[in-house]
């Protein structure tokens, strides 16, 4: 280093010492460390020592912190950042020899506090990396410390340094499964096993290494892939006060696990047991996919705390409204990410690449992503960069894109998603689906439609099948078992007097409110269960349930369950006895559609062609002769699968009453042919489904389907196929 440079290097410490003692506390100064470089962000360790690169257009000067503990109340260590000679462009970096993995660090940032300019700098907050590997959390962190005026060293959340190569995955690699062989199962990881009765041990539940020990129980169900809800270190404080966030949409680093929900509670633990899950869910056939929360963080409105971004360039990361005092809210949570911002739109893709390069997972599931089309002054943009950036990145090529494609303020893309590989969270599905089962009017035309794929609304783009997702429940609303089980929300526990949570939850009872010994609604709301579960699996599109679907989890009615980290929102294992033919429903259900998508060519179609292929005909009580009316509570389809020479029929009926179906008669279909029943839901187990190849020959040309039940039949179509093609 130039001598005239170090002169003014050592200046600017003795400086920088003064101004903390006077603002803070004085900080131990060390000497020996390097210029470094600006790329890449984060702390990049390599056999010498780490290099620190961090992004701030307007900081003043920038203190690099390392702490031995958590809790600590003052660095053991302070390095001032010259911007003469530490900073490259809007880029601040240095070179610390001697340090490994595992060191804990922060950052205090120096600049003007002019929310008018949108700057919000306040160097008595410890502000973790934006690029951080790991997050430690003392046991006495304080969201409201970061909020008030003040050093909050002792309560604040601290980055660790990790090296990725220090882990071996012993030749793991992401699965890359077609879509078409996918079904998901939406997980929460700490949620699945914290119940007392997992059976997993007292040190494992609600952890990471919990959900290993249950891969067993997701083998057995023969899901292929977990989506597990919000994994990136969040704030579980951002909440209201007295209860936790428990579903993880408040996010402070996206590049971390979460701490909390790892067994081992050493710096790097967290990291390491979260590669353990993926690389033992991979070994089991399944595949990993994150649910991702980047329109907003846990910073909140502007009354809220500095953890991260805010602290560090607040009118890059934000976008802001035009006062620049106010953050722009299209996330419904009090600020949302300029996600289209250079600066943004790297940190975000690379917070991708980080994922799936080296925590190995398969894909992503983008929360409220049409806030990604914005742009800062929040106008959807006919050609989002960020999006783009996202899809043309060949790192991540084959990585499964997951959009929820609304927002908060409004903004609607179902069938419109900006991209070519994109697949979507079908919310219509969801509605149409609980419409048609709840006896509305005027349903039936819509439901069919979500039968075959929504073709009205993904046609134009001659896409798969697999662009839609099709739910009838997730984790943001009521589970399966309360959708037929309450006709209004139950959110009292919540706090908030039951005004949070969506009124629009298309549910029914089936005569009373909530639990009841009634026999006679147990059994309707045992079949409206199995009536979901048979349109979710079948339907043309890529399923997904949630978490005790297969059980008939409860949350009370809750339909917000956000903050109910108890009992309300775990999974409880007991319910395997207690509805174990919803469970053995739901597995020779998802048995038979696994093997149903396995066809190579049938991968290879668009949903066009799959109806063209495969869609036989539309039906009512007759063949060939649907009844779309207002007033029609039923239809039928008939599927020809061509390689197995079978003919399916499907009847729903979510009349109140018993309808009598006439089977049809193909032109080339063998003249004394027998219709075998697979599934009647009307029936109980284990007579409401049987294993596909061991369903009996026993109806000809009428099949009554008794009130609110759906029928699957099937016939085999011996030679002469080709004539009903």
């Amino acid at each position: 280093m130039p001598r005239a440079s170090r002169g003014r290097r050592v200046g600017i410490e003795a400086a920088a010492a003064r101004t903390t003692s006077q603002r803070i506390h004085p900080p131990l100064v060390t000497p020996d460390v390097n210029l470094g470089r600006s790329a890449p962000l984060g702390a990049t360790v390599d056999s010498v020592g780490v290099n620190f690169s961090v992004y701030s257009r307007d900081a003043s000067w920038i203190e690099l912190l390392f702490f031995d503990r958590e809790d600590d109340s003052r660095p053991a260590r302070v390095i001032p950042l010259d911007p003469m000679i530490h900073r490259t462009y809007h880029y601040w970096h240095v070179f610390v020899p001697g340090l490994h993995a595992g060191q804990l660090y922060g950052y205090r940032v120096h600049g003007p506090l002019d929310p008018a300019k949108g700057m919000r700098f306040d160097a008595g907050k410890v502000l973790l990396d934006p690029y951080g590997r790991g997050v430690v959390v003392p046991k006495n962190y304080s969201r409201e410390a970061a909020r008030e005026k003040g050093d909050n060293a002792a309560t604040a959340m601290k980055s660790v340094i990790v090296d990725p190569k220090l882990y071996d995955w012993e030749g793991d690699t992401p699965l890359r499964k077609p879509s078409s062989q996918t079904i998901l199962y939406e997980l929460h990881a700490k949620g699945f096993t914290r119940h007392p009765s997992s059976g997993v041990s007292d040190a494992t539940r609600g952890t990471y290494r919990g959900v290993i020990e249950k891969i067993p129980y997701l083998q057995d169900l023969g899901i292929s892939a977990i989506e597990l809800l919000p994994v990136f270190q969040f704030d579980p404080q951002d909440c209201p006060p007295g209860r936790v966030n428990y579903w993880g949409y408040a996010p402070v680093s996206f590049f971390a696990p979460h701490q909390a929900y790892s067994s081992r509670q050493d710096p790097v633990g967290p990291v390491d047991e979260f590669r353990d899950l993926v690389k033992a869910l991979h070994r089991a056939g399944i595949e990993v996919i994150l649910d991702v929360v980047f329109n907003h963080t846990a910073e909140g409105d502007y009354r809220g705390p500095t953890l991260c971004f805010r602290g560090l360039d607040n009118n890059a990361y934000y976008a802001l409204e035009p006062d620049r005092v106010h953050y722009a809210n299209y996330s419904g949570t009090g600020n949302t990410l300029n996600a289209n911002h250079q600066i943004v739109r790297r940190l975000i893709v690379d917070s991708l690449r980080y994922w799936v390069e080296e925590m190995h997972v398969d894909g992503f599931r983008f929360d409220l992503a049409s806030i990604l089309a914005r742009d800062s002054s929040g106008q959807l943009m006919a050609s989002p960069p960020l999006l783009w950036d996202i899809e043309s990145d060949p790192a991540l090529a084959g990585t499964k894109l997951i959009a929820e494609a609304w927002d908060a303020a409004g903004l609607y893309q179902v069938g419109s998603f900006i991209g070519d590989s994109w697949k979507e969270w079908n919310g219509r599905f969801r509605d149409d689906v609980r419409s048609f089962f709840r006896g509305d009017e005027g349903s039936v035309q819509r439901f069919a439609d979500r039968l075959v794929g929504s073709h009205e609304l993904y046609r134009h783009e001659e896409r798969e099948a697999e662009q839609s997702v099709n739910f009838v429940t997730c984790h943001d609303g009521l589970t399966l078992n309360d959708l037929v089980s309450y006709n209004q929300k139950h959110n009292e526990a919540n706090g908030e007097e039951n005004r949070d949570g969506g009124n629009d939850n298309r549910s029914w009872n089936c005569g009373v409110e909530g639990l009841t010994n009634d026999p006679a609604i147990e059994r309707l709301r045992n079949r409206q269960v199995k009536n979901f579960m048979t349109v979710t699996l079948l339907s043309l599109g890529l399923p997904m349930f949630v978490m005790g679907d297969e059980v008939r989890r409860t949350q009370q009615g809750n339909n917000n369950a956000y903050c109910q980290d108890n009992e309300v929102s775990w999974f409880d294992w007991s319910l395997l006895t207690k509805h174990a033919d919803v469970h053995r429903f739901v597995k020779l259900l998802i048995a038979r559609r696994l093997l149903r998508d396995s066809d190579p060519e049938r991968q290879r179609m668009t949903l066009s062609q799959l109806i063209s292929k495969g869609i036989k005909g539309w039906h009512g009580m007759r063949p060939s002769q649907p009844d779309w009316s207002n007033h029609s509570h039923s239809v039928a389809l008939s599927v020809e699968l061509p390689k197995e020479e079978m003919l399916v029929y499907l009847i729903f009926n979510a009349y109140w009453e018993p309808l009598d179906f006439e089977l049809p008669r193909l032109e080339k279909m063998p003249k004394e042919a027998f219709w075998r029943r697979w599934i009647d839901t009307s029936l109980e187990a284990p007579e409401d489904i049987v294993p596909w190849e061991a369903a009996s020959p026993r109806f000809q040309h009428m099949y009554t389907v008794e009130p609110r039940s759906v029928a699957v039949l099937w016939t085999s179509l011996g030679d002469g196929t080709d004539s009903i093609l």
